[in-house]
């Protein structure tokens, strides 16, 4: 899958529908703000044409949005996906200023942050999956704020990825290659399935971190 191009967030993206759908549920966006960019993945309930169009709903909501803060587009999306289906959410913004991510999730999509450590293993930051649906029932909004250091590797996942799936993947390897070998080894046969896998480079102006 095409990727879009974002200074200082390289990632790549690898999807399926179920087998015998023509639409999947479940979409992605990265989106470019002035100080940095907005990741999101939308798992729309079910599958088929009524799944799609609700994660297609919830994308075009974020798109349209993106400069407000972090729980705020949420409430749009939830507005915005009131007579669909709804979706499962997770979503994150990553800035320049400081090597920060805020990020929250509202039902099943997974999101963990992965950073090499000394002993040449993950370090693992999972997201809190808040039980409820965007565009029906939400909990109270918690966003989570996190240090990001260059190099390290963020990874979305939507329920069609059986868990475990951070194991294949490889540091040193461009993210699409880790997307397209987690889809490969963990994708549902019984589920639309989506992965996006990106890498925090930092400022694209080449600033030190803090």
């Amino acid at each position: 899958m095409t990727a879009t191009v974002c200074p200082g967030f390289e990632h790549g993206v690898a999807a399926r529908p179920l087998l015998g759908e023509v639409e999947s549920g479940d979409r992605h966006a990265v989106i470019p703000r002035p100080r940095g960019v907005l990741v999101a993945v939308a798992d729309g309930l079910g599958h088929g044409y009524e799944a799609a169009v609700a994660a297609k709903v919830a994308m075009a909501t974020l798109t349209a949005c993106a400069d407000l803060p972090l729980t705020e587009l949420v409430k749009r999306c939830h507005e915005a996906l009131i007579k669909t289906r709804g979706v499962a959410i997770s979503i994150a913004s990553l800035e320049w200023d400081g090597n920060t991510m805020c990020w929250l999730a509202i039902g099943n999509v997974a999101a963990l942050r992965l950073r090499a450590n000394d002993q040449g293993k993950f370090d693992r930051e999972h997201i809190l999956m808040r039980n409820g649906i965007v565009g029906h029932r939400l909990p109270p909004l918690r966003a989570t704020t996190l240090a990001l250091q260059r190099g390290d590797l963020l990874i979305f996942a939507t329920d069609g990825v059986r868990e475990g799936f951070e194991c294949e993947t490889l540091l040193d390897r461009p993210p699409q290659d880790n997307a397209d070998r987690i889809l490969a080894r963990y994708g549902k046969a019984t589920d639309d399935a989506l992965v996006l896998v990106g890498r925090w480079n930092g400022s694209p102006a080449g600033g030190e971190e803090s």
